[in-house]
């Protein structure tokens, strides 16, 4: 079975940027308290792979994956996929070097996990970022889809949740590198991850909004702009009433576009996508553009690198053109 692309921004729900802002802060505190131990590290600290039981799987997943990006290895003495897979990995979290960890989950000696990660068959591997868990793919796959999945993994444990593995060399935990200072724009997104917690959906609009006046290009600012956007778009739509309009008005334009929110939120991200480019192409003028931006919209919201994105910018180019 080939790896199902990972994404972290696939589902969108209402609290889709206040949890990543969440779980950055955690990320931040968990390591201020290992600072303030004297830099002491997390249980398993060190092991680039290990194994991992129900007893342990608080402390040494949970609590780690707040420092580093945890890959969760499913397999089984009798299942023959893992014993090709299970080598790769390892091998690739050495190469890595500490920019992941692997833990080995023995699905025979640990039922409840198996249970509890929805895994349909073995080998199959998730991923725990900031204590959020992630599906990445099932059964044995080609390295080299392997490593873009580990390579999206990383960046989007950087990028959304500010979480950098720290280096690791021969196993052994290497001296702590100095910390990079603060980026021109911690504090404004800051600002904005504070906003989305106190529900100031305007707020945290205005304060992406000073940052990418400064910095167009800033990636974190475009995708919690984009998000904020679409949460106060929908905080105050009668979900039954929208959904009923659209479906009764196929042709009513502004009814489609606010039904194609409510699919995105809803994380039925493909029906929103679809909805939109179907109206481009059966409308023109203004309705026609009115879709097309709002469908540009959403892409930032789910990011350009989800392949839907990419799938849907070839739909819509072939509507338009």
């Amino acid at each position: 079975m080939q790896p199902r692309n990972m994404s972290m921004s696939g589902v969108v729900d209402l609290a889709a940027v206040k949890a990543a802002g969440e779980a950055k802060q955690k990320a931040e505190q968990a390591r201020a308290e290992a600072a303030r131990h004297g830099g002491v590290p997390a249980a398993g600290a060190g092991r680039l792979v290990f194994d991992v039981d129900e007893a342990g799987f608080d402390q040494e997943v949970l609590q780690r994956s707040a420092e580093v990006p945890v890959v969760i290895d499913f397999w089984a003495d009798w299942c023959e996929p893992c014993k090709q897979l299970g080598p790769l990995l390892e091998r690739l979290a050495q190469e890595y070097a500490g920019r992941f960890v692997l833990a080995k989950v023995d699905v025979e000696a640990n039922q409840l996990l198996f249970q509890q990660f929805g895994v349909q068959s073995i080998p199959a591997v998730f991923a725990v970022v900031a204590g959020q868990a992630l599906p990445l793919f099932q059964g044995a796959a080609p390295e080299a889809q392997i490593r873009e999945v580990l390579d999206q993994l990383v960046a989007v444990a950087e990028q959304r949740f500010g979480i950098v593995g720290a280096p690791v060399a021969g196993g052994e935990a290497a001296e702590a590198a100095p910390q990079a200072p603060a980026g021109p724009y911690d504090s404004a997104l800051s600002a904005a991850h504070e906003a989305l917690d106190a529900g100031d959906l305007g707020g945290a609009v205005r304060a992406y909004e000073n940052v990418l006046s400064d910095d167009p290009a800033n990636a974190e600012a475009k995708l919690g702009l984009a998000q904020a956007q679409l949460l106060r778009r929908v905080q105050d739509m009668d979900a039954a009433q929208v959904r009923k309009a659209a479906a009764d008005a196929p042709g009513d334009v502004p009814a489609q576009i606010a039904a194609a929110d409510l699919d995105l939120v809803g994380g039925h991200v493909a029906d929103a996508f679809g909805r939109l480019i179907d109206v481009v192409k059966k409308s023109a003028g203004e309705d026609r553009d009115a879709a097309r931006v709002r469908l540009l919209e959403l892409f930032e919201v789910i990011g350009p690198d989800d392949p839907r994105v990419a799938a849907a910018r070839t739909a819509l180019s072939r509507a338009l053109f």
